[in-house]
């Protein structure tokens, strides 16, 4: 999305595209392993887990294999991150930098703290707003003020609606686990506000993100071309009314996999739309 805003203002650069991508995935891979981790550690994740197979749970995986593999990807983070803001022709060490430089490593920090330490951040409700900044407003308009040097208000817009995709994508996670997160104290937002207002609060996401493209277009008075984005919101809407008929908890997970691949063409469209 990010790098769709920078071709709108005629600035795109295919190595920052490729740079971006990487960081991302390292982060995200990041993330995963870490809340592999984390979870053992913490005996959150037991046999009464739903979804994917746990590496580390499982035994598949070792404790100590895992933790260095952590330290690799956070490695990776680091120099792909930095290489990034390098490439972007930021100079080195102006304020930009060391802004960029703080966001970076705050994310590796978010990345990991989310299950591991003394107090989770992830076990007690805040997972949905770190995700909502990390995955929404900073790697959108961090990679868009990569591109052009400058920072525009009204890619929050676009930004948050990236951000309530990811949000979603966690709520469908945490609405899967729901009872064993339960019963073993880890406190997700789910888990604070019942499985009921989750569905609710799932809803409010997917129109939050659609509402907030429109405000977008609306705000730079864009052409009707830009409008065909709103093809997406009829999976959109499919997806919001199976979230509402589930019972089944492990019926989330695929739901899970199809938001996530929503949010991905969202964003393809919703930048081809506004690049016409």
């Amino acid at each position: 999305m990010g790098s769709f805003m920078a071709m709108k203002e005629n600035v795109f650069n295919m190595t920052i595209f490729f740079l971006a991508v990487a960081t991302t995935l390292f982060l995200q891979i990041l993330s995963n392993l870490a809340n592999d981790y984390g979870d053992t550690k913490n005996g959150k994740d037991n046999e009464g887990r739903l979804g994917p197979t746990r590496m580390v749970q499982s035994g598949l995986i070792t404790l100590p294999e895992m933790k260095r593999m952590i330290y690799v990807f956070c490695l990776l983070s680091l120099i792909s991150g930095v290489y990034l803001i390098l490439i972007s022709h930021i100079s080195l060490f102006s304020l930009p930098f060391f802004i960029l430089l703080v966001l970076g490593l705050t994310a590796i920090w978010a990345a990991l703290s989310y299950t591991i330490g003394k107090n989770p951040y992830g076990y007690s409700g805040w997972g949905d707003l770190s995700v909502f900044i990390f995955f929404g407003l900073f790697s959108v308009l961090g990679t868009c003020f990569l591109y052009s040097h400058t920072f525009s208000y009204t890619v929050i817009f676009p930004a948050v609606s990236v951000g309530a995709f990811s949000v979603g994508v966690l709520n469908l996670n945490n609405m899967r686990d729901y009872s064993n997160d339960k019963s073993t104290g880890k406190k997700t937002l789910v888990v604070k506000m019942g499985a009921s207002k989750a569905k609710q609060y799932h809803i409010f996401l997917l129109v939050l993100a659609v509402v907030n493209a429109l405000v977008y277009l609306i705000i730079n008075d864009s052409p009707w071309l830009g409008y065909l984005f709103l093809v997406i919101t009829i999976p959109i809407a499919l997806h919001g009314n199976r979230i509402i008929k589930i019972q089944e908890p492990l019926l989330f997970d695929k739901e899970l996999k199809k938001l996530a691949l929503i949010a991905l063409f969202f964003s393809i469209i919703f930048g081809a739309c506004i690049n016409m």
